[in-house]
């Protein structure tokens, strides 16, 4: 870990001064020292701005109850480190992580005398996993794009299905500055001879998508969609249609309407993957072993504690909704917020509807792009519910419970780091 943490993490640093043009030079060449891994087992990709985390762990799960074995990749991770390499949805143990990252570092100094640049450290766990992948012989890869696509770390394959969960107006300093460019940027995963599930669908979006070069596409409410969905206790239960037919009364044991759109098209990616219809039974057991971390996931029910890592509008507009359209409560929720460099606190609040709120609860992850606390509180100040300012995750957490109350509601978001430290801390105490 002191070896990994010693290479730049771009995460920490996303809407700097970044002034090197994007290159996939290193990875390319990070790759071929270690035998084009990448290139041996079958692959899905997916992006998006919002979801392509919950759809990659569906899609994962649909497979696996197929009797195959899945790898997977995803960021950032929510726990450990080893969340990002996964089979099975289970992380690398510790053996098995140190082995991983102990291959790419053999190889590591042939790629500085080859590029002039030592790998990063995003680079350097995707190398791992597509790596481990390999030689642990998965039958097929999970990947989920870090940012954009055309220029992510993982974008060294071509993959089998290219799945695109959706559009939004996130990183367009980055990757924008308009939602067009960033479409054309996440559209970069697409190979001539990817199938294309879409599930973006504002058709000028949707236009540049369909100009890629491809095999096939299916569109969400056009070759697939949700035909039902429906409140029922523990979570929703489902129809979802597909080229190839019909699922009816899937329940799927995850909060919020936004989930059925997901279960939807990880259907869509892994029938499509396959070339059939997937049996009902085989869909009701990958959902009923379905488990979204810090995803509106439930942590305590007195008082009731949910952990989200919503860290943009269009993510907190469905946390929102599904907060105070599923899960009714005789008081005002109290909200434990903190969020990042370059996001807009004020924007965030407004989307997670932050006027309805009973109290606002000010704080920071431990990250450097965490917005301090204090400003954040400033910026909230005249938002209109009582504003606290307590620094620390752990701390904003004990004082949103006590201002529940028992029979009270706690929201933790803003940031998936948030959702981390807080979703540790629950685990820590329920031990």
């Amino acid at each position: 870990m002191d070896w990994l943490k010693d290479h730049y993490n771009l995460e920490q640093h996303l809407g700097g001064n970044e002034t090197k043009p994007p290159s996939l030079d290193r990875m390319r060449a990070l790759m071929t020292l270690l035998g084009d891994p990448q290139n041996e087992i079958p692959a899905i990709h997916i992006t998006g701005t919002n979801g392509k985390g919950s759809t990659s762990r569906m899609v994962v799960e649909l497979i696996g109850a197929t009797g195959l074995d899945v790898g997977s990749y995803s960021s950032p991770h929510i726990d450990r480190v080893n969340d990002r390499i996964m089979i099975a949805n289970e992380p690398l143990n510790d053996e098995s992580m140190t082995r991983a990252l102990a291959e790419v570092a053999e190889v590591e100094p042939w790629v500085l005398k080859s590029t002039g640049e030592k790998p990063n450290y995003f680079e350097i766990l995707c190398a791992a996993a597509y790596n481990w992948f390999a030689a642990t012989a998965v039958d097929v890869n999970v990947i989920e794009v870090g940012m954009g696509g055309r220029w992510d770390a993982t974008n060294v394959i071509e993959a089998d299905i290219a799945a695109i969960t959706n559009i939004g107006q996130d990183h367009l300093e980055i990757i924008g500055p308009t939602v067009a460019d960033v479409t054309r940027e996440k559209a970069g995963i697409v190979s001539p001879n990817s199938h294309v599930i879409c599930g973006e669908t504002t058709p000028e979006l949707v236009d540049i998508i369909t100009e890629t070069q491809h095999r096939e596409l299916w569109r969400h409410q056009t070759e697939y969609d949700v035909a039902e969905d429906r409140l029922a206790v523990g979570g929703r239960v489902i129809d979802l249609v597909t080229p190839y037919g019909r699922h009816q009364d899937i329940f799927i044991p995850v909060n919020g309407s936004h989930q059925a759109q997901n279960a939807a098209m990880a259907v869509a990616v892994v029938e499509a993957f396959f070339g059939q219809q997937l049996d009902d039974d085989v869909v009701s057991e990958a959902f009923a072993r379905l488990e979204l971390p810090a995803r509106f996931e439930v942590m305590q029910r007195q008082p009731l504690i949910i952990i989200d890592g919503a860290h943009n509008p269009p993510a907190a507009t469905v946390a929102a909704n599904t907060l105070f359209d599923d899960f009714a409560a005789e008081q005002a929720p109290v909200l434990v917020m903190g969020t990042n460099r370059p996001h807009d606190p004020v924007e965030f609040v407004d989307a997670i509807r932050g006027k309805e709120f009973g109290a606002i609860i000010a704080t920071a992850a431990n990250w450097p792009r965490a917005i301090p606390a204090e400003t954040l509180g400033v910026a909230l100040r005249d938002y209109g519910p009582p504003i606290e300012t307590v620094p620390h995750v752990a701390d904003a957490l004990n004082r949103a419970i006590e201002l529940a109350g028992e029979n009270g509601t706690v929201l933790v978001t803003g940031s998936l780091y948030v959702a981390s430290e807080a979703r540790s801390q629950l685990h820590s105490a329920s031990r």
